[in-house]
């Protein structure tokens, strides 16, 4: 019989892998209402390990998805393809949901909810959508708040061990690396686990890390809730959560005097000049992109720039061709070569 999150509780000394999977999402549980968390307490742990996201819409069926499924939650805690068996959220289950995500202060979100989104304790990241209000042509905060998108945070520790072979310059540095990945390929997991070896040392390849500043714009890498990471980052790591990336940069190159500066999807314009800062500087850079692959890399303005003047010195590109997180090739820039 599956092991569920009601069986677990009531053993009186539950422990091993089972007892890590529930601490890693009692925090989703304690976010949504009662008669919901009821409902996901009866989902296997094998269940929960797959899903991707939980979604709350007031008058809509409570939808999950994973990496490759979509399903139904119905009243009888299950997983089911049948909609009439769903059980349908209110806007009742929404409102509360809120209200236990922000400990029933809006107030203290509100800087969140001008991005779209909050984080909760675990790092878990939660989309909101509802009435936009704006002030100046500017987002001022969501209100009446109908739909809420649980995105479940977890680390694949180690999932880097294959490429941090190739990033690794010497036992003071890393080389400038860009890593290009479409949507849900895995690319900010593997980021935050570069992160992580990067500042806590590879003791294998005598490398005993180096001071990393995060520039955490989007909360993704480290999962920081009430400014504390929830997510291991490492010993040496600094993170500036919910900050612009090119402000940021600049604020820990003054600030905490970096070895590597590390932030998820540059674009804009002004990102240019930060990383060009950060290199003068004599700070070693690690980010992402969204693109298919180096060529669709190329055609984005300020992500071609960058490649153009070879700011880069490795590319990792990412796919969905072995599950999330498949490593399709890491290049070096100067000679062409795939070093896989």
């Amino acid at each position: 019989m599956a092991v569920t999150w009601d069986r677990l509780e009531k053993r009186s000394d539950p422990g091993g892998e089972n007892r890590i999977k529930y601490e890693r999402y009692r925090s989703v549980l304690d976010a949504v209402p009662t008669n919901i968390r009821h409902l996901l307490k009866g989902l296997s742990y094998n269940d929960m390990e797959n899903i991707e996201e939980i979604r709350l819409k007031a008058g809509a069926p409570l939808l999950i998805y994973g990496s490759n499924f979509n399903a139904f939650l119905t009243e009888d805690g299950r997983m089911s393809r049948q909609k009439s068996r769903a059980y349908m959220v209110t806007s009742e289950d929404t409102s509360k949901a809120l209200q236990l995500m922000c400990n029933c202060s809006i107030y203290s979100i509100e800087d969140d909810l001008r991005n779209g989104f909050i984080t909760i304790k675990g790092g878990h990241r939660v989309g909101v959508v509802g009435k936009v209000v704006t002030e100046g042509g500017k987002v001022k905060t969501i209100k009446d708040i109908s739909g809420l998108n649980i995105r479940i945070s977890r680390q694949v520790l180690g999932c880097a061990g294959k490429v941090m072979l190739y990033l690794i310059r010497s036992c003071t540095s890393v080389y400038n690396t860009l890593i290009i990945s479409p949507p849900q390929c895995g690319k900010t997991t593997l980021l935050r686990d570069i992160v992580r070896q990067v500042s806590g040392g590879i003791p294998a390849m005598g490398f005993e890390g180096l001071k990393v500043g995060v520039v955490d714009e989007r909360s993704e890498i480290a999962g920081c809730y009430n400014g504390v990471p929830q997510n291991d980052v490492g010993i040496r790591t600094d993170v500036l959560d919910a900050c612009p990336k090119a402000q940021g940069m600049m604020m820990l190159i003054r600030s905490m005097s970096p070895s590597v500066l590390v932030t998820d999807e540059l674009g804009k314009p002004e990102d240019l000049a930060a990383v060009q800062e950060t290199l003068n500087a004599g700070v070693n850079i690690i980010t992402t992109v969204h693109g298919w692959d180096e060529e669709d890399a190329q055609r984005k303005p300020v992500i071609g720039e960058l490649l153009e003047k070879r700011i880069f010195e490795r590319l990792v590109v990412l796919s969905r061709k072995k599950g999330p997180g498949t490593v399709e090739r890491i290049l070096d820039v100067y000679t062409g070569k795939n070093l896989l």
